[in-house]
């Protein structure tokens, strides 16, 4: 990956923060503590730059259509980076390709027509005209997470940047070289340097110093931490939009084909090795097909393959950190503790690196068992039986979170099924692919979920503010302004408004 170092060095004097890998457990490479200072002034040159940025939507798709062009071409190296520093597989490093090049393609075609001074119906129609224009808000702040370090950032910071937008961007420590490399190519598009500046250091004071310095703030991450995001947007008066926590259901509908419902709920549960906030991690299945699923699902989750190369040779990867380990474990080991069993897996693979987690089912789960309310963020199903279909609904939707949900099986009865769940996106016969890779259709949370949706026309538009403007015709009638006039023309504004 030399070829994509970072262009800014890294001077001797600098704090600097070790990354481990998750493969080895050995040092990757060094990266920049920034201070709430430092954070402090990127915001400064990033609003110095973003006027002259903002001032054409034409120059900022060209930018985009080739950044778009060196990333697919340099997708190997990238992955290259995000196998090093995440430890999932070649396939889900490719997932993440493919999900930043759909939303560099998406933004860039639409972002012309999104930004276009629109012409609305006026009050009074000939003697007034009325316009609607988006404007960019200024500088955004934008904040990931270390799961999905490509794909959330061009979902992010490109709808941003086709708004007319500068962006000072906090990227997670364990997954920043991922997000350099991805702006190193934007600034070779074309990019001014200062638009896109890219922060790290102490979660806290780099966190918190973006939120206090953006005039908007995309979050995504924990619902703890997005509380404490919102607090301190709302105390500024700023936008904010938050993608948070979920704790996703799948509801195998009776008479589904069980085989394709066990696979199904393979890629859902276990892509990214469960590290990603819209896999599922409740799945309900029809009591009288229980015991038939708990056969075919732990076959087929006995014949994946763990482990991370450069080639598409494992369906799982490692966990990205010690810390993801021992949480999910911790979770595992509670849940048995509260009566659940273990179908298959709940075991660390330490033969194959320090951050291996067996894929695991578990079974006979109480309802009251901490398992089922708290996400795990890991490579965990927990498998119920239900007895009706209002049973199943209720099951799926007695959580705080709303974020994903699933429904397998016949697709009309799913349609009907998926209007009933509260969450932001339901996949029928899928798990969330079919909802996240539509980047014309807003994503986001309900309930404890999130606020406010990236994709779609509303993905770009929140990182603008709306301005109207009323045009008063030169006509030989104008609009009353003394007692007189009013005395004339009330009554034809009377008429007039009844027509209307």
């Amino acid at each position: 990956w030399e070829i994509f170092r970072p262009k800014t060095s890294l001077d001797i004097g600098m704090n600097l923060i070790s990354i481990v890998s998750p493969l080895t457990g050995e040092k990757l490479h060094d990266i920049q503590a920034f201070s709430a200072s430092e954070v402090a002034d990127a915001f400064r040159s990033a609003r110095k730059a973003q006027p002259a940025w903002a001032e054409s939507v034409q120059r900022r798709t060209l930018v985009a259509k080739k950044l778009a062009a060196l990333l697919a071409k340099e997708q190997a190296a990238v992955m290259d980076m995000l196998q090093a520093e995440t430890g999932k597989s070649r396939s889900h490093a490719f997932e993440e390709i493919a999900g930043a090049l759909g939303a560099i393609s998406y933004y860039s075609k639409v972002a012309p027509k999104l930004m276009r001074r629109k012409r609305i119906k006026a009050a009074v129609p000939l003697m007034l005209s009325a316009y609607v224009e988006t404007v960019p808000v200024g500088v955004v702040g934008v904040i990931t997470p270390w799961n999905y370090p490509l794909a959330l950032t061009m979902m992010d910071v490109i709808p941003a940047l086709m708004a007319g937008n500068s962006v000072v961007h906090k990227a997670d420590n364990q997954t920043a070289m991922t997000v350099h490399l991805a702006r190193d190519l934007a600034v070779e598009a074309g990019l001014p340097e200062d638009v896109w500046q890219i922060v790290h250091g102490d979660a806290a004071e780099v966190g918190n110093a973006v939120t206090d310095n953006a005039d908007y703030v995309a979050f995504t991450g924990s619902t703890p931490t997005g509380r404490i995001v919102a607090e301190r947007a709302a105390k500024r008066l700023i936008g904010y939009s938050l993608e948070l926590g979920g704790k996703n259901p799948m509801i195998v509908l009776p008479g589904a084909n069980l085989e394709q419902a066990a696979e199904i709920a393979l890629g859902s549960a276990f892509g990214n090795a469960g590290q990603l906030c819209v896999s599922i991690e409740r799945l309900y299945v029809p009591n009288h097909a229980l015991a038939e699923f708990e056969t075919i699902l732990k076959r087929r989750i006995e014949t994946m393959s763990v482990g991370s190369s450069a080639e598409f040779a494992h369906d799982i990867g490692s966990l990205t950190s010690k810390a993801q380990v021992e949480r999910v474990s911790g979770f595992v080991d509670r849940a048995v503790s509260e009566g659940a069993k273990v179908l298959t897996g709940g075991k660390r693979l330490e033969d194959l690196g320090p951050n291996y987690y067996a894929p695991t089912v578990l079974t006979a789960v109480p309802k009251t068992a901490e398992i089922m309310t708290k996400e795990v963020f890991g490579p965990v199903i927990a498998l119920v039986g239900y007895d009706s279909l209002d049973e199943a609904v209720e099951l799926a939707n007695a959580t705080e979170f709303g974020l994903n949900a699933s429904v397998v099986g016949d697709r009309s009865k799913a349609l009907e099924i998926a209007s009933r769940l509260m969450a932001g996106s339901v996949n029928i016969n899928e798990g969330y692919r079919a909802s996240m890779a539509s980047f014309a259709a807003p994503m986001g949370g309900m309930k404890q979920s999130g606020n406010g949706r990236r994709s779609g026309p509303a993905g770009l538009l929140r990182f603008t503010e709306t301005r109207t403007i009323g045009v008063a015709n030169k006509l030989p009638i104008g609009l009353p302004t003394r007692a007189k006039e009013y005395k004339v023309m009330a009554p034809l504004m009377t008429k007039l408004t009844k027509w209307i």
